[in-house]
Formats: structure tokens, C-alpha cells, sequence
């Protein structure tokens, strides 16, 4: 049963995740052209310390329960299903790391076009990867409900 509910809540934070990095590529990050660039590292600190507070945590439960889903994958599950997840999840962390986050160290010290218009387009693996993310997951949990319906475990 442990392992059903590390998949259910693996597929929760990477939807909740999903919808969050949408909302970041369509709404967010445009809108960040329109700060006040005088003030612009008061608003990018911010924003950095207020999403960090929302995504932390469903980022360090995602990579738990991907890394459980290695050892105890739910019956019914495919062997690739829980090891295409953590693939994506270890690329979205890569991106965020070398790339996302030394965009926002840049723009902490001030508006910079060139660097805010890299964040932007770089930001699309992320958006894609989530998204995909989250689809195999629920791919997942579906051949996991399955199984259970079959009389596995």
C-alpha cells in the first residue's frame, strides 16, 4: 500500500509542480518585463524567496517519492515508468540549477534584458518536462489501479 501512495503522491507534486511552472512560463516570467528596472533586484529577491517557499517543498517530496518508486515500484507499474520520471526529474533539476537559478542570480543585481529573454526560453524544458512528468505518472497510477483490479497487490 506504501507504494501506491508514494505514487500518488509522487503524480501530486508533479502536477502541482506542472501547474506551477505553467503559470510561471505563461504569466509570471512575462510579467517580470514590467517591474520597475530601477528596483528590479528588490522585486527579483522577492519573488525568489516567495517561490521558493511553494516549490521547495513539493520539489524535496517529488524527489523522495521518485527515488522510493526505484525500490518498491507499485505492481502493475512498468519498469520504465518510475525510471523515465526520475530521468526527467533529474533533468528539470539540472536545468533549474545551471541554468534558472544563475538567470535569477543575474537579474538580482539588476534588470537585464538578454538574461531575463535566456529564463524565458530556458524555461520551456522545464514547462515540457513536468508536463511529461505528470503524464507518465498518471500513465502510472492508472497501471497500478489496474493491477490492484487484476488481484495484485
Amino acid at each position: 500500500m506504501r507504494d501506491r501512495s508514494a505514487l500518488v503522491a509522487n503524480l501530486a507534486m508533479a502536477a502541482f509542480m506542472a501547474g506551477v511552472i505553467w503559470f510561471v512560463q505563461i504569466v509570471h516570467y512575462p510579467l517580470m518585463s514590467g517591474w520597475p528596472h530601477d528596483d528590479f533586484p528588490r522585486w527579483e529577491a522577492m519573488h525568489r524567496a516567495r517561490t521558493a517557499a511553494v516549490v521547495m517543498p513539493a520539489m524535496l517530496v517529488e524527489g523522495a517519492t521518485a527515488a522510493w518508486l526505484l525500490l518498491r515500484r507499485p505492481a502493475g507499474v512498468p519498469r520504465w515508468m518510475p525510471w523515465a520520471g526520475l530521468a526527467m526529474l533529474v533533468m528539470i533539476w539540472g536545468s533549474t540549477f545551471l541554468v534558472q537559478v544563475p538567470c535569477h542570480d543575474a537579474l538580482s543585481r539588476g534588470w537585464d534584458a538578454a538574461v531575463h529573454a535566456r529564463l524565458v526560453s530556458s524555461n520551456w524544458l522545464r514547462t515540457a518536462l513536468w508536463t511529461g512528468r505528470a503524464a507518465v505518472l498518471a500513465a502510472a497510477v492508472v497501471a497500478a489501479s489496474r493491477a490492484t483490479a487484476d488481484g495484485g497487490r
